[in-house]
């Protein structure tokens, strides 16, 4: 979501302040998107759904979720990129489940599945490129080690009953909710604790701001 495999190690150690500043401008979009995925998967659990009502929801969902990845910033213009392809596909997975012609558990089951399985590990390899800029890149790691096993739960018997997959999607989107909006705050302090960083002394007694050039990074493209 913010940082591509590959792009770290560009980076070296730090990350620089404007690109904290980029990935920090996401805060409030993941606080509303998290609180969003809370508020839906209660109303999952709440209401008497029929296979049509709860697909049409679920695809709604996978809607939101598009357009809040398309409308993220990571910390250069690849991941950008990245970002607004998984937000399409994702939009476009919601239409087909909306629009499917009487959709069935066993179609649901698997839509729900495959995609939970696609995104989590999407998230994991994310997080795993972001945790030598990203302190809290933890937190990435966690959301997709939920999704994946949430996935593999709805695929595993595609031909559940309805309160199962209920019990996917809500447990899915509280979740992921929670974590959306845990994360939002720590990227909202991300632009001041990386001017910390450059400003604490090394182990020679050097603020890292008062070094050369070669310590520090130069900004990501935007």
């Amino acid at each position: 979501m913010f940082v591509a495999p590959g792009i770290a190690p560009d980076f070296g150690q730090k990350l620089t302040h404007e690109a904290a500043e980029r990935v920090a401008g996401n805060w409030s979009r993941l606080l509303l998107n998290g609180l969003t995925l809370i508020v839906a998967g209660v109303l999952i659990f709440s209401i008497n759904w029929s296979i049509r009502s709860l697909a049409t929801f679920i695809g709604v969902l996978f809607i939101v979720q598009g357009v809040t990845y398309a409308l993220t910033m990571g910390i250069d213009a690849r991941v950008r990129r990245a970002n607004v392809v998984t937000g399409l596909l994702s939009i476009a997975t919601g239409i087909v489940i909306i629009a499917w012609p009487g959709p069935g558990i066993v179609v649901l089951a698997i839509f729900l599945g495959a995609w939970l399985i696609v995104i989590g590990t999407l998230t994991i390899s994310g997080a795993f490129a972001a945790r030598r800029v990203l302190p809290d890149w933890w937190l990435l790691l966690i959301t997709g080690l939920l999704e994946i096993p949430l996935g593999l739960l709805a695929l595993a018997n595609p031909g559940a009953t309805l309160a199962a997959l209920i019990t996917v999607g809500a447990i899915w989107a509280v979740a992921v909710g929670v974590m959306r909006i845990v994360l939002a705050f720590e990227i909202k302090r991300l632009p001041d604790e990386v001017d910390e960083g450059w400003t604490s002394p090394d182990r020679n007694g050097t603020a890292a701001a008062a070094k050369p050039d070669t310590g520090r990074p130069a900004a990501a493209a935007s």
